[in-house]
């Protein structure tokens, strides 16, 4: 008996628009090879240009990557500054990838925090990969979604004082549209590796009506493969909208 892989069950018509990823495990992956954190971290970045070469290759059109939270600035400043030198070696050395790809980078989150090598590296990216029409390759850096939802309310609050925005008029699109990821469509699918049962502060505005999966691979270990199984479990799926399926059909 022959078996189809995951990408071959892949229905092409009814794939997620937008596909949000929260890359967990890479510390644990390098603790189970008796190795330091950060050699766990290179190999993630391995597994990122897997997944986006996946994603460009199915035609997704928007792909947001948990790389680094608000909160992870508190972890100790060796492992910070290794990883802010990793971040800065992975994009110039995927600039010429992601071109051939036709992939477009672009980043959420506190960027004045990056560092400004850093954020200078980003920039040129940003620029040089700015006119491809491929997947949207969305960066989540020195992110937090709490910290999104405070300058959203800050920015709405400030329009009201000086009289450009009235109360009444604050709806759910205003919101959305006050949002680091304002232009960009909510996530369909959001996967999260590594066996964790938890969103950690990530698009919670964004998420409302997304389908979760949750595997216990960790990051490195997540094959394009594993990445179709999660898309093929999606299309599987039932999306109401908090209607019932009879409105739906």
């Amino acid at each position: 008996m022959i078996t189809m892989s995951f990408k071959q069950q892949i229905q092409p018509d009814c794939l997620p628009r937008h596909i949000a990823i929260i890359m967990d495990g890479n510390g644990r992956w390098a603790k189970r090879q008796g190795l330091a954190r950060m050699f766990g971290h290179r190999q993630g970045v391995e597994t990122v240009h897997t997944i986006t070469e996946a994603a460009a290759e199915l035609g997704i059109e928007y792909m947001t990557l948990y790389a680094f939270s608000l909160e992870n600035w508190s972890r100790p400043k060796e492992e910070v500054d290794a990883l802010m030198t990793l971040l800065v070696d992975t994009i110039v050395k995927e600039t010429p990838t992601l071109m051939k790809n036709n992939v477009r980078l672009m980043t959420i989150g506190d960027l004045d925090l990056l560092p400004n090598a850093t954020r200078a590296k980003f920039a040129a990216c940003l620029e040089q990969t700015s006119s491809n029409t491929g997947l949207n390759l969305v960066l989540a850096l020195s992110y937090s979604s709490r910290w999104e939802l405070t300058q959203m309310a800050r920015h709405l609050a400030q329009k009201v004082l000086q009289g450009q925005l009235t109360i009444e008029q604050i709806s759910e699109q205003t919101i959305s549209e006050h949002l680091t990821t304002a232009g960009i469509p909510d996530p369909d699918l959001l996967i999260r590796t590594s066996g964790e049962l938890r969103i950690s502060n990530f698009l919670l505005w964004q998420l409302a009506y997304a389908e979760l999966y949750f595997t216990p691979c960790l990051w490195p270990d997540f094959t394009s493969e594993e990445f179709y199984h999660a898309i093929v479990d999606y299309q599987h799926r039932e999306r109401r909208f908090g209607k019932t399926s009879e409105q739906i059909l």
